[in-house]
């Protein structure tokens, strides 16, 4: 969302220890633009186009380990917190926190520290634990978006078959009738 980012790019302006060097408009592009400008900490809305703040997490910790990642997000269920911890983000943070609480959590992930919502933070501690593999939940994630099979596999570089292997599985581990009552489960849950 452009004017939320446009927002956030002015907000930060006005702090004399942080300068922002790239903004992007789609998770895809994440990485180029972080291997451009080399930045300390990317600060990723959690659902983007072309590839959620996760998977673009993922990638940066793979690619640039010296980036760190806050996840902004306006839906934080314990199930997207755990999979961001998972993703070795250094801080996950609703959008509607006060504002002057963006740029401390910044600077915290900045010196190596990790930033959490307190309310999620409890919330996770006391949600069940997912029954499903990481890579199965961004299968069932990519599927709760309406992507293919064919889709999926190109997305999370996997054949078709362990694709529909991944779904399967899912259906059968949460005793879920298809694969969009696995949707409603896990989604209900706070696993995606």
């Amino acid at each position: 969302m452009e004017l939320v980012r446009g927002a956030i790019v002015a907000l930060l302006s006005f702090e004399d220890d942080i300068e922002v060097v790239a903004e992007v408009d789609r998770g895809d592009r994440v990485l180029a633009a972080a291997r451009a400008s080399k930045p300390d900490v990317a600060v990723l809305d959690l659902s983007m186009p072309g590839r959620d703040g996760l998977e673009a997490a993922r990638e940066l910790h793979e690619e640039l380990p010296g980036c760190g990642v806050l996840i902004l997000t306006g839906i934080g269920t314990p199930g997207m917190l755990k999979r961001a911890l998972d993703a070795n983000v250094g801080g996950f943070m609703a959008k509607d926190a006060p504002p002057g609480q963006l740029a401390d959590s910044i600077r915290k992930v900045a010196g190596g520290g990790r930033v959490v919502d307190s309310t999620l933070a409890i919330a996770a501690m006391t949600t069940p634990q997912a029954p499903l593999s990481a890579r199965e939940l961004d299968v069932l994630a990519a599927s709760a978006k309406g992507s293919s099979v064919g889709e999926i596999a190109r997305q999370l570089f996997l054949a078709h078959g362990t694709v529909r292997n991944h779904l399967s599985r899912t259906r059968m581990k949460l005793g879920a009738r298809s694969s969009v009552d696995a949707v409603r489960i896990a989604r209900e849950a706070g696993w995606i």
